[in-house]
């Protein structure tokens, strides 16, 4: 069976957040994903890995072709939802395509912040799960490799990740155009994975007046706390100290909104609707989505994000330029890679069935010598026998073809059995 390199997915250019977060999948979700996926498809379906980010969720697998009409109703299926809502918003490409896809994803070309580099550990991560799961195979491990190889091949030859605005200093200058100085607010941040840490930092370096961090696990919340000389809280202390923090910042993996509607209501009247900061960047999302239509709180999502962030990446349109050219000749040596690997099983029948007619033709000499005979006629037996049997196939092609065909072959078959000159 053909398999070719498949890719589908939907992303931060494809579908809003309300449509990402209900196919984003936990890290305890893969496994079970990539396990039904491969029961859902059989033997079409050899390899398999998911991508699965706050941007995204892709699939990437070595399939047959077939299978790609039938992916999208299995990845709603998978998360509950109708087909129909989420086919608008997913993307699929085939081979060299695919390939390209993957290249660009992990040189940070087709994230919101141009050229970042999380994603490419995201990557490393959805590979080591699959290889777990028994999901990787020959395909899509030399996928992989060769795309972190491309990654780090356009970060050090382009300035692709030069200047970028982050996503946690976009946190940052959002937060100053409602504050202007943000020295003295109180900041909350809700989470204690990458994604806070980096905003930690970048907040940290305005000197607001108090850093707090709430996690549901107190260790990791005094272990990134102590990093900027900040305190923790409890997650469930939420609801009675919310109004104290002027900026929140929220990522977390729950499945559900931990801000509410009426939670934030609450913290607003209490704080006689003085402005509130709230930057969203879990999907799915914490802060559930009316909390935005209060007067006095200003909320943004990643999306929110992604936009501000996309304006400062018009400045670097040559290094995107350098890197696509980078991009498009490493897909030629893979695609290169992947024919000259179909024509593997064509080379060993073609030496088995030689090597069969090869033996044959030694026994039948041995035979022959044993019972006495010359052994210069037994060789010249050996050699004639030898060269009828090799051609005997394409002579037989030959005399039965017609026309186009037989035009072909005749163009062929002296490349295939070139004439042997001899040197004196």
């Amino acid at each position: 069976m053909s398999l070719d390199v498949l890719t589908f997915g939907l992303n931060h250019h494809s579908a809003p957040v309300s449509v990402r977060e209900r196919v984003s999948m936990s890290g305890e979700l893969i496994r079970p994903a990539l396990d039904g996926l491969r029961s859902a498809f059989g033997g079409s379906l050899k390899e398999a890995t998911i991508l699965s980010t706050c941007n995204r969720t892709e699939i990437y697998c070595a399939a047959s072709p077939e299978i790609a009409e039938h992916v999208p109703r299995w990845l709603a299926d998978f998360n509950t939802l109708e087909t129909g809502l989420l086919k608008p918003h997913l993307y699929q490409y085939n081979k060299d395509q695919a390939v390209r896809h993957a290249f660009r994803v992990a040189s940070g070309l087709d994230s919101m912040v141009l050229g970042e580099t999380q994603i490419l550990g995201q990557m490393k991560t959805a590979v080591r799960a699959a290889s777990d799961a028994g999901a990787m195979g020959t395909l899509l491990n030399q996928l992989f490799q060769k795309t972190f190889s491309v990654a780090k091949e356009v970060r050090t030859q382009t300035a692709i990740g030069s200047e970028s605005v982050s996503m946690a200093a976009a946190a940052v200058r959002l937060a100053q155009r409602v504050f202007g100085d943000i020295s003295n607010t109180k900041v909350l941040f809700i989470g204690a994975g990458e994604m806070i840490e980096l905003c930690s930092a970048h907040f940290a370096a305005q000197k607001p007046k108090s850093m707090v961090v709430a996690n549901r696990t107190l260790e990791r919340a005094e272990s990134l706390a102590c990093k900027f000389d900040g305190s923790t809280m409890k997650l469930a202390d939420l609801p009675n100290r919310l109004a104290e923090f002027d900026i929140v910042i929220s990522c977390t993996a729950s499945s559900l909104p931990i801000l509410g509607l009426g939670m934030v209501q609450k913290a607003s009247k209490a704080r006689r609707h003085t402005p509130m900061v709230m930057v969203d960047l879990a999907v799915p999302r914490d802060i559930e989505s009316e909390v935005g239509l209060l007067n006095d709180i200003y909320l943004y999502t990643v999306d929110d994000l992604g936009r501000y962030v996309q304006q400062g990446n018009d400045s670097r349109q040559a290094a995107v330029v350098q890197a696509e050219a980078i991009i498009d000749g490493r897909v030629q040596n893979f695609m290169h890679w992947m024919q000259s690997r179909a024509v593997v099983p064509v080379i060993r029948d073609l030496n088995e069935g030689a090597n069969q007619i090869s033996v044959s033709e030694l026994e039948r000499a041995r035979k022959m010598l044993a019972k006495g005979e010359d052994p210069e006629a037994v060789l010249e037996q050996f050699a004639r026998s030898l060269t009828q049997k090799f051609l005997h196939a394409p002579m037989v092609a030959l005399n039965r073809s017609q026309g186009a065909e037989r035009e072909q072959l005749l163009s062929c078959l002296p490349k295939l059995f070139p004439v042997q000159k001899n040197e004196h």
